[in-house]
């Protein structure tokens, strides 16, 4: 029986009293005892309501600054990609002689243009190397603006300008 110790056990064994286990002293309650049970055995409707209102507030609490990390993640992984390209053109610089035409474009990096005799690539590992965290292409112009190429990406909206996920990104 709970809450009795071993001797007490052994003194009830003795005269005749058999343990009994948890499942046997519930059916052996009375109907008012076996209610009260019954109430203490889960949570309440409202004990429930409460645990999702903290977690709905938590979750949105917490969402907005999740989404503005993956936002300057994926600015800053564009960033590392146009540094990864830019370093694959001048590598075929090296061994070209010049940057791909604009006709070839970016994809001269992974697979032989007909341009490019000397060509010892491929300068990249593969074709994702050539989209942006948006899935867009990366933009390659030549002559660049400010140098004799130029790898960019008009950010998350696809339209010149803008801040944040937004900005245009450009190679130096």
């Amino acid at each position: 029986m709970p809450g009795l110790g071993a001797l007490d056990r052994v003194a009830l064994g003795a005269c005749g009293v058999v343990d009994m286990t948890r499942k046997q002293l519930r059916t052996n309650r009375s109907p008012d005892d076996q209610r009260t049970a019954h109430a203490e055995d889960g949570y309440t409707l409202i004990e429930v309501l409460v645990v999702i209102g903290i977690l709905a507030l938590l979750a949105a609490v917490a969402t907005p600054q999740v989404l503005r990390y993956l936002g300057h993640a994926r600015t800053e992984a564009a960033r590392i990609q146009i540094q990864s390209i830019s370093t694959a053109l001048e590598l075929y610089l090296l061994d070209n002689g010049n940057y791909p035409s604009q006709q070839a474009g970016l994809p001269a990096l992974v697979s032989r243009p007909g341009e490019a005799p000397r060509w010892r690539g491929p300068y990249l590992k593969g074709r994702d190397g050539l989209s942006d965290p948006w899935g867009r292409a990366y933009q390659y112009r030549i002559p660049g603006r400010s140098g004799p190429f130029e790898v960019f990406t008009l950010g998350r909206d696809n339209a010149a300008g803008g801040q944040g996920e937004d900005q245009d990104l450009v190679s130096r």
